[in-house]
């Protein structure tokens, strides 16, 4: 179990309204397609392998459901269509992880590092996990580590202030190992529960961002030797398909331990988070649905498949 054991009432209707324009979409155009339909048959499936691309659950993800499928039909030669919501419902929850993500603070400072490209909403997902460590009693310190763009270092100087955490931050250009190295040291100094360092948001060349964030690691190990504890990647769900390259280009160049997949209310394309799951097998720890401070939810897998297939 981990740290925020809680899921209210307003946070199932906050992931309810972000999850509503992907549940409309599909559901809606699946309903037209079973119109007049008594059984699943081959035209039905082609419709579905359509929907489910057009959700960006992916290519490989869609096969693997509608494979499941056909082998179904095969097997029992007559399914009726009033089965297919609880089957894709079994298909779903066969390929997520269903099971809270562990967020517990076994370290302390417990080191996080939070990577993603720019625009994705990295900074304000820093700020609103560190509101939710808070919020959870936990001291937080943050580290300004992008610092190829000024406006990412006082975009995290101004949710420091918001939610009243302590950001350590330097110049423009500075060297981000350096800052990574204040921010850890600042937090054992202060005994902080929690560090989350900010990185830049560069994929130009794997071998650069490869290179800055070893040095980072190197870095921050020698303060921490088991430092860091988690790798973040942060991705924005309105761009679908373009997260599945983004999530491949991070993987291979560090070990990224969880994701956090932003904007979930600004589209009709949230099956990207079963298709990134499923295809590299890495946790979703947190979701962004709104624009609020605590629009950032831990990942519960239970409420976001209840969510998806409550018509």
């Amino acid at each position: 179990m981990g740290i925020f054991n809680f899921f209210s009432k307003k946070s199932k209707e906050k992931l309810g309204q972000a999850l509503s324009p992907t549940k409309t979409s599909f559901w809606t155009s699946l309903n037209k397609v079973l119109v007049g339909k008594s059984t699943i048959d081959d035209e039905i499936l082609d419709n579905l392998e359509e929907l489910l691309l057009t959700a960006d659950i992916g290519i490989d993800t869609t096969l693997k459901i509608i494979n499941h499928l056909e082998e179904r039909v095969a097997r029992d030669k007559y399914v009726h269509v009033a089965e297919l919501e609880a089957i894709l419902r079994e298909e779903i929850e066969s390929l997520i992880n269903l099971k809270e993500s562990s967020s517990a603070v076994i370290h302390a400072p417990h080191i996080i590092l939070v990577v993603g490209v720019n625009g994705v909403g990295k900074t304000t997902s820093i700020g609103k996990l560190a509101a939710l460590y808070k919020q959870a009693g936990k001291q937080v310190v943050l580290g300004a580590a992008d610092t190829f763009r000024a406006a990412a270092i006082e975009q995290l100087k101004r949710w420091g202030d918001r939610v009243g955490i302590p950001v350590v931050a330097h110049a423009m250009h500075t060297d981000p190992s350096a800052v990574a190295y204040e921010t850890v040291q600042k937090a054992i100094q202060s005994q902080a529960d929690v560090v989350i360092i900010d990185t830049a948001g560069r994929l130009h060349t794997k071998v650069n961002l490869m290179h800055e964030l070893s040095k980072i690691r190197r870095t921050i190990e020698k303060l921490v030797p088991s430092a860091p504890h988690e790798v973040l990647l942060v991705l924005d769900a309105t761009t679908g398909q373009n997260a599945f390259v983004q999530t491949k280009a991070f993987t291979e160049a560090t070990a990224v331990t969880g994701l956090v997949v932003t904007k979930l209310d600004g589209t009709a394309k949230g099956g990207v988070v079963i298709g990134i799951i499923d295809q590299f097998h890495i946790p979703v720890r947190y979701m962004g649905v709104g624009e609020q401070v605590d629009d950032l939810q831990p990942f519960d897998g239970k409420a976001f498949v209840d969510t998806l297939f409550k018509q």
